[in-house]
């Protein structure tokens, strides 16, 4: 039986503008590669727009061209109807599929660089911006890359997908400035906006997907410890506003980040066992959803993509346990780990694929950086020095 070929590709062609969300998917298939002769490798590779109307001009040239529709800089879009999966059909673009999520959230751990910014040597503040690479191979030190705007210790620290952050801390006054510095060009911290109180001893979190950094388990002056959860967009300069409580009044613990949540982890006073947990999405106060397996205060938080970490501390003495507690559910914390000494006020950085631990002071004042798997429950290694040693640092990756 013959056919003439060119009859059924106009078959074919023309049923893209018939395509639409009740589409099967052999249909989609066999529009997508009659129109496109690179068989879906050159005009259809997916591009993502931010709004419908931001997408190009539906032309023939474009037949055939798949495009999606996601809300830049809230990547959960919920009030957004519009995202989802669009195929231009030469004179409009069709929804071909609706997505629940308009992406997946970007992950809280850095690949490229660890930082680690302010801090002290017990006789002065510093304000030390110093940078370090992730990588497997690194055993060296730290590089000086900027100053803070004025150096301060105790301070909290937040990471945006291109900025570092350093807020609150002690110079040897309590600071409530919120002070940012550049990933991609190594440089000075700029002050971009302030605390809605002076604080210091504070854990940090950082909402990278909903674009907004945390302040959370601080102390002002006179030792007055707050419960305020302080909150601030990474995407415009400005001041914090106060969106909750935490359980208890508290200082001196470790901050964690999941893609939905943010952690606050043991602190002063009582040498406080508790895990908070507060909404990323929703302002409200946090909740008390387990316990770390030593209650301890002065230590340092880090997170994989599953599991917060709090690690160091001290009780009567420096600590140097590694905690692990779920990120999937509320549950207690369970030792997985030691870092190489016992050390308290260390700085704490993730990357994707460990946990590390910089300076602190124990035994003696220390310049170590120390990193732990997070894929297997195990011991810290010792894997580079800051540029000078110092405790009570803010911790930032990118």
């Amino acid at each position: 039986m013959a056919f003439i070929l060119s009859n059924l590709l106009s078959s074919l062609d023309s049923s893209i503008g018939l395509l639409d969300s009740s589409s099967d998917l052999l249909e989609v298939l066999q529009a997508l590669n009659v129109t496109n002769s690179t068989k879906g490798y050159g005009k259809s590779q997916k591009r993502t727009y931010d709004t419908v109307a931001s997408l190009p001009t539906a032309t023939s040239a474009l037949r055939g061209s798949f495009a999606t529709v996601e809300t830049v800089g809230d990547w959960q879009a919920p009030e957004d109807t519009d995202n989802g999966l669009y195929l231009c059909n030469g004179s409009d673009w069709t929804l071909i599929q609706g997505l629940d999520s308009a992406g997946t959230p970007p992950p809280f751990q850095g690949s490229n660089y660890g930082y680690a910014s302010g801090g002290t040597d017990g006789s002065s503040a510093s304000n030390v911006i110093d940078k370090f690479p992730f990588a497997a191979d690194f055993t060296g030190t730290a590089t000086d890359v900027g100053d803070l705007i004025v150096g301060r210790y105790n301070v909290a620290g937040q990471s945006s997908s291109t900025h570092g952050y350093s807020s609150g801390g002690s110079s040897p006054t309590t600071s409530d400035v919120i002070d940012k510095f550049s990933f991609t060009t190594d440089g000075d911290a700029t002050d971009v906006g302030n605390l809605t109180v002076a604080r210091y001893k504070s854990a940090g979190q950082s909402s990278i997907g909903n674009g907004f950094g945390y302040t959370t388990a601080s102390e002002g002056t006179p030792s007055v410890t707050f419960n305020v959860i302080d909150k601030f967009s990474f995407s415009t300069d400005g001041d914090a506003t106060d969106v909750g409580d935490m359980s208890v009044h508290r200082s001196s613990a470790a901050g964690q980040s999941s893609t939905t949540h943010g952690y606050a982890s043991g602190g002063n006073p009582g040498n406080s066992n508790v895990i908070d947990k507060f909404s990323f999405t929703t302002d409200g106060d946090a909740t008390d959803v387990g316990d770390l397996s030593l209650g301890r205060q002065s230590l340092t938080g880090q997170s994989s993509t599953t599991h917060g970490y709090s690690s160091g501390g001290y009780t009567t003495g420096r600590i140097d346990i590694i905690d692990k507690f779920p990120f999937a559910s509320d549950d207690n914390a369970t030792d997985v780990g030691n870092l190489t000494a016992g050390k308290n006020a260390n700085g704490g950085q993730s990357s994707t694929a460990h946990g590390y631990s910089s300076g602190g002071y124990g035994p003696a004042l220390s310049n170590v950086i120390e990193k732990f798997p997070f894929a297997s429950d195990d011991n810290a290694t010792d894997a580079g020095d800051l540029s000078v040693a110092r405790y009570s640092v803010a911790g930032q990756q990118y």
